[in-house]
Order: C-alpha cells, then structure tokens, then sequence
C-alpha cells in the first residue's frame, strides 16, 4: 500500500487549502485515516483523523473548527479542508492509514498507523 499526499502549497493567513491523499495498491479489510503534521525543528503532531465509516472525526484542539477531514472510500482518498489558515499552521503534512478501526483513543497516536504518505508542505505567509 503507497499514500500519495497532495494540495500542499503557498497561502496567505486567513486563506484555505485542501489536501488529498490516495492509497493505491490493495487495501483489504477497513481502515481509517489520520493527518498529522511537522513544522522545522518541532515533532510531528497530530491534526485529524478519521473512522473507517466516516462517522467518527477527531481534531487537535489547534485546528478544531478550522479544518475538516473526510474521505472517499470508493476512491481510497482521504481529503483535509483546511480554513482560516495561521502562520502557526506551517508545516509538512503527512496522512497515515491505519488498518482496522481508529477510535477516539488511539487517533492521535503516530504509532498506529501502518502506513504513511511522503508528506506535502503547506507554508503560510502573514
């Protein structure tokens, strides 16, 4: 299984972005998705993540109300909108698949995923 991340780019703060990562290759079984991100000089962190159904979203309190994780189960494509960007928000985001079900307590945990995207970077200017 690859993840290929997207979306990442220049913007000014208060602008939005829209990231996208795809898996190819065979997923079997369910799944769910997390985005984490890391700014220079500073450990990768969590963002959102997202249940195998859609049904169950979870957000750092950093981005909750600012952005939103969804995703495409028929395109294996989980999407990050992300709103009112801050300067703060400069990072390289990277997406992480987890097999089986994500839940409210391990989320945000990087060590779950099984697998990880190359990252993309997202810069926000003042």
């Amino acid at each position: 299984v690859q993840l290929q991340a997207s979306g990442g780019g220049l913007v000014q703060a208060g602008g939005s972005l829209r990231l996208s990562c795809a898996a190819s290759g065979r997923v079997i079984g369910y799944y769910g998705w997390g985005w984490f991100r890391q700014a220079p000089g500073k450990e990768r962190e969590f963002v959102a993540a997202i249940s195998r159904s859609g049904g169950g979203t979870y957000y750092s309190d950093s981005v909750k109300g600012r952005f939103t994780i969804s995703r495409d189960n028929v395109q294996k494509t989980v999407y990050l909108q992300m709103s009112t960007l801050r300067p703060e928000d400069t990072a390289v985001y990277y997406c992480g698949l987890k097999l089986g079900e994500l839940t409210v307590r391990t989320a945000a945990l990087r060590r779950v995923y099984d697998y990880w995207g190359q990252g993309t970077l997202v810069t926000v200017s003042s």
